[in-house]
């Protein structure tokens, strides 16, 4: 019975692609209802706020209030492990199939993910279907805006499904009718709609980002996430038009100068874009974010303790070791969920095991102190004998204890009346301009034009202060490495991999935990077993590698 119930709640996600007319017939003039609600531009607001909630919950762990739970630690995460950035070692369970390449249909962020993308679709469905029936708008642009909306999210959910499923049911209307016989649309159909929504979307969202409240999307979002999904068709033409439309729109700029809450403080550029109330354009002067993701705390509308704990998935355990207690400025709770791979960040500072250089230049100022922390320092002021003594950064503490390792700040977060806290209450960039820069980058190397593809990474480099790179150093592999310097933990990095063909390479070279385990099979996520054993109408087979 508990399978039945399981696989029907599962079901109901797929088939509610919006539908219920047959089974809620009644008029519900007192609650909130599709009928009642998207009958004014007001109302549309309401909904449009709604799929602003939906898509945050993406970062959403155990609940308190989140619009979507993945009742389970760090879901985000999943998409961090088994790439070729991060050790996953005695993690929350949570991780470990991910990392260690046992992924069953069963396991729950496979579900989730989906459940959660599906429910995105639904919901901007919802919202398409009712803005064709509207006809009280505030003003003629109202409709075309909000639709616009509406398929910028259905297509950023997709993105998610055809990247980690390849293949899925392409929905774009409310279902009325319980179905029990989907299809898997073929991968490429699926981008293309994709393609299709966020050009109505560039076409119809507002281009003036002065002129939009904080986290609203604009031309300028939907013209990024459009080229990377013109790089993941191939178009690589196109993917560069898309591009350098935002990065010529005048609009924005990568951040070169000291700004913010913190920028007389000690610090750099690049450690502003994340220090607490720096992310947003409006309120703090921020012109590389293109679209920012609102957590911020105390706010009607913004995080909650079960959101967004990137941060305590990359910081150190460091209270685990006598001398240290939790301190906001060392980002308040850690549990190392993801400790940071020798080859990329180095082992410079530690007594760690080996000489490894890493992939930064002396002069970056993305390998500063104030953005991996290498230097630790007791602070526990009953400890009179360690406190303001250097810790060190052993072989122990990096691997095994997790206690101590050069950690990320850029998710560092602490709130000094809530040391424990484990979500992030921080604004998080989804999308910024120097990610731009790297799109743009990535479609030259797809045209085979290795020196223009340099000039976009050279943006992103002298701004960190590293040196210019020629046609000659310009490979893929050096331009994931780039994304590492300026993206890590930003970026959902098995995305990345996988759109470029390189996650199989990469995680062979440089994941020695699961070098020899990957295959090809293991560049998609199975299908959720209990949407599988709810089609019984028609065949839904499973991804490779994963059983029948």
């Amino acid at each position: 019975m508990k399978k039945i119930i399981k696989a029907s709640l599962s079901l109901i996600v797929l088939v509610s692609l919006g539908g219920c007319k047959k089974f809620l017939n009644e008029e519900l003039k007192t609650e909130l209802a599709p009928t009642n609600t998207f009958t004014s531009t007001y109302g549309f607001e309401v909904g449009s706020a709604g799929l602003y909630a939906l898509t945050r919950s993406e970062y959403n762990t155990f609940g308190e209030g989140g619009a979507y739970l993945h009742n389970g630690a760090c879901p985000y995460e999943a998409l961090q492990a088994g790439t070729d950035i991060a050790d996953v070692i005695n993690s929350d369970a949570s991780l470990t199939a991910f990392a260690n390449l046992t992924l069953t249909p069963a396991e729950r962020f496979v579900g989730t993910y989906w459940n959660w993308a599906y429910s995105l679709i639904s919901s901007a469905n919802l919202m398409l279907v009712y803005a064709d029936k509207n006809t009280n708008w505030d003003s003629p642009n109202d409709k075309a805006r909000f639709q616009a909306e509406a398929r910028f999210f259905r297509a950023y959910a997709y993105r998610t499904l055809v990247y980690l499923y390849g293949d899925v049911p392409y929905v774009e209307t409310i279902l009325y009718d319980f179905k029990l016989n989907f299809t898997r649309t073929p991968k490429a159909e699926v981008l293309g709609h994709i393609v299709d929504d966020l050009k109505f979307a560039s076409d119809n969202l507002p281009t003036n980002p002065d002129q939009v409240r904080d986290g609203k999307l604009t031309k300028w979002a939907a013209l990024h996430l459009l080229s990377e999904m013109y790089l993941m068709q191939g178009q690589y033409p196109l993917a560069e038009q898309a591009a350098l439309a935002v990065i010529n729109s005048g609009n924005y700029s990568l951040m070169k100068n000291r700004f913010g809450t913190a920028k007389d403080k000690p610090g750099d550029v690049f450690s502003d874009l994340f220090v607490e109330n720096n992310q947003n354009r409006l309120k703090n002067g921020n012109r590389e974010s293109i679209w920012v993701l609102q957590f911020e705390f105390n706010t009607i509308g913004g995080g909650t303790n079960s959101d967004d704990w990137t941060r305590r998935a990359w910081n150190p355990k460091y209270p685990d070791i006598t001398g240290f207690v939790l301190a906001d400025t060392l980002g308040g709770r850690g549990l190392a969920q993801l400790t940071p791979m020798k080859w990329w960040v180095g082992t410079a500072g530690t007594s760690a095991t080996g000489n490894v250089p890493g992939i930064f230049e002396s002069t970056d100022i993305r390998n500063s102190n104030y953005n991996i922390k290498r230097n630790w320092y007791y602070n526990n002021p009953n400890e009179t004998s360690l406190v303001g003594k250097k810790a060190n950064i052993t072989e122990q503490t990096w691997f095994s204890t997790k206690s101590l390792f050069p950690a990320i700040t850029k998710f560092f977060y602490g709130r000094a009346e809530n040391l424990s806290l484990t979500g992030s209450y921080k604004d998080r960039m989804k999308f910024r301009l120097a990610e731009t820069y790297l799109l743009l980058a990535e479609a030259y190397l797809g045209q085979n034009n290795p020196g223009k593809a340099a000039e976009a990474v050279n943006e992103v480099r002298k701004r960190a202060g590293a040196s210019v790179i020629n046609a000659s150093q310009m490979t893929m592999d050096m331009l994931l490495d780039e994304r590492i310097r300026e993206l890590i933990g930003e970026e959902s990095r098995r995305f990345t991999l996988v759109r470029t063909n390189k996650l199989v390479e990469r995680v062979r070279t440089y994941n020695t935990a699961i070098s020899s385990k990957i295959t090809a099979n293991n560049i998609l996520w199975p299908i959720p077993q209990s949407i599988i054993d709810a089609n019984r109408d028609a065949p839904f087979p499973q991804n490779p590698g994963y059983g029948r």
